[in-house]
């Protein structure tokens, strides 16, 4: 993505002719076969795919009334993020302001019913330049704190309980930096009592705001009494980074870091998205050519990471304008060397569905969920213009691509009946009403927030269930309370679900809480967990529809009850 703060260029148009369209897609194809990360295909007593799920608007009638925007400096924000800040077992909402304030939401929405916000203000979360924001417990006693990112660097709130919050920067002698930051990832390394944090910048900015060269980005570990942080050690080159997600990607129990980047404004045949080795105890050390990281420049903006293939590893959903990519490992982990696989499984959506059909995307923020709780992930693309630019879509319909047996994806958006027109950014799939269907909150630029609630099979009147689900949270011993860097597999007959328990990617946007399955039509699960140190939890029968914490060496899932309507 070209952003309109950078110098002007030309732009790419995607106007192929059919024949050379055909031969990439024959290509893909047979490329995809031979290194065996193709289309599945499900025999005949397979599960089959469910239709898309309703939903209906309910941002005005949730009280939900927030709306995001400003200058230049905030065209490439507008985030969420969704956490618990009173521990009621409900998704509470933090958004992302710009040049307005942020606003803190408590979910106050009756079980199964409609939705419904109460705004908590607060000088301490209702500051402004605020363009995003992650939820995380850093200080490891239960309560969640906020990363939130700024356009002059990050900082740290500490949860307090009770949706209050302090700040916490010089508590922790953390330094977020004053770079215009966009993108965030957190992992533990080893027995750290605090997590090692990354912060990613955009643009440098000269002070009377003009725009300069991409800004260097930073890596924030504790110092050797691990009660606070070091220094920032630099990450550079910078190439304007837009997405991170600290990632075990060949599974070895190293959480390596990944940069999706927007191009590189002074030298565009520099600029490519990266890979960081993160060993603890030493220092960072990027991919190259020589480790099998092969070069990709695609206007990087958003990053979603799901087992799509079956291979143990996970698979990389990266927006663009125009150039999202779809990417599986090639050759397991001996290289990180990626092939892509979008083509071919139909998530490529280049263009809107609907709106301004025939000018290319641009696409914000990725995320894999079970939207219709049929058993097959899905994928949710937030799409809009960074400002005016003509040579691409003004409208440009965010997609929802539901997965099918045979591993591809359809479009569902407006069967489903999420249409969003205006300047999408930032987004969350989460049931706020604990009815074990994801809802649907996406931040927009310049207009104000949507918030959609799904029905299921069902209509505004009456909600109806599709599949059978699980909303399942994780818990550990220790400063890593949420178990990030786990593993989660989810086994229904002879088919496994995996899914790395992460913080980062998206775009400005992140989620701590419930983490949800969907069943299809099975009563029961076949849960087991692999803890962030590599340890193999025991396989355990949890029944289906239904909240349970899973805690490292109970002798079985405890359930949740949730609250009466």
């Amino acid at each position: 993505m070209s952003a309109a703060v950078g110098p002007s260029r030309p732009r790419r148009r995607l106007a192929l002719p059919v024949a050379l369209v055909a031969f990439v897609l024959v290509a893909a194809v047979i490329v995809a076969a031979l290194l065996g990360f193709g289309v599945v295909h499900l025999g005949p007593s397979g599960p089959a795919a469910m239709a898309p799920a309703h939903f209906v608007d309910e941002a005005a009638s949730a009280g939900l009334r927030h709306q995001y925007g400003g200058d230049f400096a905030t065209f490439v924000g507008g985030g969420v993020a969704v956490l618990d800040c009173n521990t009621d077992g409900r998704p509470d909402l933090y958004l992302a302001g710009g040049d307005a304030p942020a606003a803190l939401y408590r979910n106050d929405s009756p079980t199964g019913g409609a939705l419904r916000f109460t705004a908590l203000p607060d000088p301490v979360t209702d500051a402004t330049s605020v363009i995003g924001a992650y939820p995380i417990d850093i200080d490891g006693d239960g309560i969640t704190d906020l990363a939130v990112l700024r356009v002059a660097g990050v900082t740290l709130l500490r949860g307090l309980g009770g949706c209050k919050f302090e700040p916490a920067d010089a508590a922790w002698s953390f330094d977020g930096g004053t770079g215009l930051t966009t993108a965030f990832s957190a992992a533990w390394e080893g027995n750290a009592a605090l997590p090692t944090l990354a912060v990613g910048n955009y643009l440098k900015l000269d002070p009377s705001g003009k725009t300069q060269d991409c800004a260097d980005n930073l890596l924030v570990r504790p110092n050797a009494s691990g009660t606070a942080y070091a220094a920032p050690v630099t990450l550079s080159p910078g190439f304007c980074a837009l997405s991170m997600l600290f990632s075990d990607w060949d599974r070895s129990g190293r959480r390596d870091l990944r940069v999706s980047n927007d191009a590189q404004y002074y030298d565009p045949k520099l600029g490519s998205e990266q890979l960081w080795r993160i060993t603890p105890g030493e220092a960072p050390r990027l991919y190259t050519a020589a480790d099998g990281w092969m070069p990709l420049q695609i206007e990087g903006m958003g990053i979603a990471s799901y087992d799509l293939t079956g291979d143990g590893y996970p698979d990389v959903f990266l927006t663009s304008q125009a150039a999202s990519r779809l990417q599986a490992l090639t050759s397991g982990a001996a290289h990180p060397t990626y092939g892509d696989i979008g083509l071919l499984r139909g998530v490529n959506s280049a263009h809107p569905f609907m709106g301004d059909t025939k000018l290319p995307s641009t696409a914000w923020h990725p995320e894999f969920q079970d939207i219709n709780n049929d058993g097959f992930i899905d994928l949710l693309i937030t799409k809009g213009n960074v400002s005016a630019m003509p040579d691409f879509a003004q409208k440009d319909a965010t997609d929802l691509l539901f997965g099918q047996a045979d591993g591809t994806f359809v479009e569902g958006a407006g069967d489903a009946g999420v249409v969003n027109l205006t300047k999408g950014r930032g987004a969350a799939l989460v049931d706020f009403n604990l009815d074990g269907l994801l809802d649907l909150v996406l931040v927009n630029h310049d207009s104000p927030v949507r918030l959609w609630r799904n029905v299921g099979s069902g209509d505004a009147t009456s909600s109806k269930a599709m599949g059978g689900w699980l909303g399942l949270a994780l818990s550990e011993p220790g400063p890593n309370r949420d178990a990030i860097g786990a593993w989660l597999e989810i086994k229904v007959g002879d088919q496994t679900q995996r899914r790395e328990v992460t913080i980062g990617g998206g775009h400005l946007s992140g989620e701590l809480g419930w983490i949800h399955v969907g069943l299809g039509t099975a009563h029961t699960a076949d849960v087991r967990v692999e803890w962030p140190d590599g340890t193999l939890g025991p396989w355990q029968t949890i029944a289906a529809d239904g909240f349970y914490t899973i805690t490292r060496g109970a002798s079985a899932p405890q359930p949740w009850t949730v609250p009466s309507p």
